[in-house]
């Protein structure tokens, strides 16, 4: 049996955080950034350090133990880390607090989603879901980064998350909660989502493009 010639292009692919960065970035950064994107799936790398403290996080809403978890994981994780981790709990207690009585509060299971921006795949990956004692729900995504998210980050992640929530969480709001600053940004009144659609699919065609350029 003849071995391939040649290797399996990789199809343009991108996670909301990736693309929600990639939106976020002005003229040959975009072109730069993408490439990364490209180069780490190709190499199959990626190593997320804040998987620890979404647990931690999502104990306390799960246990109504307002903020107990979140105390403990700095002291949990490898030295490293710590750092991180002590910028973030802070803010991140904050918004626990934020939610009111901890016992009016559930946890709810979200799931991803595939968004198709043209022909591009989009991964929709909140980090949990909160169901409140009235049957509100929200599908939380959180925003680690030291700058907070800039406004066509967050309002590409709201429209996103909206647009697939029958599948993410049925009857929900999205929520994006800049985690070091404590606050969660919600989809503005004011937005139109018919241009908003028509401005990621623009950006969508885009990254496809570099994508391909970018071997």
């Amino acid at each position: 049996m003849t071995a391939p010639t040649s290797a399996t292009p990789l199809t343009p692919y991108a996670t909301l955080l990736g693309f929600t960065r990639y939106v976020d970035r002005t003229g040959p950064t975009k072109a730069t950034f993408v490439g990364g994107l490209r180069k780490q799936r190709a190499s199959r790398s990626g190593f997320n350090p804040h998987g620890q403290f979404v647990k931690a996080l999502k104990a306390d809403v799960a246990f109504h133990t307002g903020g107990t978890h979140l105390a403990q994981v700095a002291d949990l994780v490898k030295p490293r880390w710590r750092p991180l981790y002590q910028a973030l709990v802070p803010g991140a207690t904050a918004w626990l607090e934020s939610l009111g009585d901890p016992r009016s509060v559930e946890l709810a299971q979200t799931r991803d989603a595939l968004a198709m921006l043209g022909d591009l795949p989009v991964k929709i990956n909140p980090h949990f879901g909160v169901r409140y004692a009235d049957g509100h729900a929200e599908a939380v995504r959180l925003h680690f980064d030291e700058t907070p998210p800039s406004e066509e980050a967050t309002l590409a992640t709201l429209h996103l998350m909206a647009r697939h929530m029958d599948a993410v969480l049925p009857h929900a709001e999205p929520v994006l909660v800049d985690v070091r600053r404590g606050t969660a940004h919600r989809m503005p009144a004011d937005a139109k989502s018919d241009q908003v659609e028509r401005w990621l699919a623009g950006e969508a065609a885009a990254f496809r493009a570099i994508w391909s350029t970018a071997a």
